[in-house]
């Protein structure tokens, strides 16, 4: 008979998968030049994974872990389609199937899919994953902000790893506000006032945060975008002395590491095309970006040295309407997906670890 998940485990299941990552979404997962042939070990969504490129080229991204005995698998041989194990040399093909096992051939294992693999695509720079609920379920589409689909957009990804629970860093985008303050000595950010009324205006993927009574002038709105891919997109308004293209526009997006640690995407783009395009790359690259970097450093001391439980103990204020609401979404959705995996478990189906 199967058995009954309390209440109370399915509550620390969603405040679990709400510190490591939503499920059934596409996340970033590294800039696409660190993946080669060669496995690579990586962490994230609090699981050790591993990464490699087939002798075509084509990347696999799976749980680091042979079936055998659980020995790392980024410690493995290539062999051009599969991963060896070098502790006793099971081979792992691309689909997470074991090819052979060479010390026992014919063995129970020979023939299974017993290594977790994870869908992946590659765009605009970025390896990215779909962390599904269901490993056996196909993903959903690979639906990115226009910014980073539109041809006339050239977007320049820059990426980092911070010390923090990557929800921090949804608020930090989501909180327009804090451009006037934090970034007061900015290059970019010195307009506009301390003061603000702001209201939220729904889109088609999630919403906007926006200021009343001031655009264009500095940090004015974020947006919060949620189609099978989290990020807040936000733009800075630039004299033309900054180049062509208009305002400067980042799509951030971030992934869980684990609960303590994220992987930070931050796209810097432009709507430019043809030779302004490269001009408007040239004049970033030579010019802009340590500044934008020496942005990035405000952001980062804040957020590596809250407290774990910041969120925690807080007292918000209209300003913070735009986080809040996103908080809101994402932990009734955490909820929604542990009392998804319970009654999973409660039906005999196979689903997740519970306890993972």
């Amino acid at each position: 008979m199967a058995r009954r998940i309390p209440q109370r485990q399915v509550d620390e299941r969603a405040q679990a998968i709400l510190a490591t990552g939503l499920y059934d979404r596409w996340y970033g997962i590294c800039p696409s030049d660190r993946i080669a042939d060669r496995p690579v070990a990586l962490k994230r969504w609090g699981r050790n994974l591993v990464a490699w490129r087939d002798r075509d080229g084509a990347l696999h991204l799976q749980d680091d872990r042979c079936p055998h005995r659980g020995a790392r698998l980024s410690l493995a041989r290539n062999d051009g389609d599969r991963l060896v194990c070098v502790y006793h040399g099971a081979q792992i093909l691309g689909d997470g199937t074991v090819a052979a096992i060479p010390g026992e051939p014919g063995c129970g294992l020979e023939g299974k899919r017993a290594v977790r693999s994870y869908p992946v695509r590659e765009h605009r720079g970025a390896v990215f994953a779909w962390y599904g609920s269901d490993p056996d379920a196909p993903p959903a589409d690979f639906a990115l902000p226009e910014r980073l689909t539109n041809g006339a957009f050239r977007a320049i990804l820059c990426y980092t790893e911070w010390r923090c629970p990557y929800r921090f860093l949804i608020d930090n985008n989501m909180d327009p506000m804090h451009g006037a303050f934090l970034h007061t000595t900015a290059h970019s950010m010195q307009q506009g006032s301390r003061q603000a009324e702001f209201r939220t205006r729904d889109t088609e993927t999630g919403f906007v945060f926006e200021k009343t009574g001031q655009k264009d002038l500095n940090f004015d709105w974020s947006e919060w975008y949620d189609r099978n891919f989290q990020a807040v997109c936000l733009e800075i308004p630039y004299p033309a002395t900054g180049g062509p293209g208009g305002n400067f526009g980042i799509v951030a997006h971030m992934t869980p590491i684990d609960a303590e640690t994220t992987a930070c995407f931050f796209w810097r783009h432009r709507k430019v095309s043809g030779w302004q395009a490269d001009v408007w790359q040239f004049l970033y690259r030579t010019r802009l970006e340590e500044r934008h970097w020496h942005v990035l450093e405000q952001d980062r001391l804040v957020m590596e040295t809250m407290a774990a439980d910041a969120d925690a103990r807080e007292h918000l204020y209209s300003h913070d309407l735009g986080l809040t609401r996103v908080r809101g979404l994402m932990a009734r959705e955490a909820l929604q997906q542990a009392r998804a995996l319970a009654a999973g478990l409660e039906d005999g189906a196979q689903a997740e670890t519970f306890g993972q």
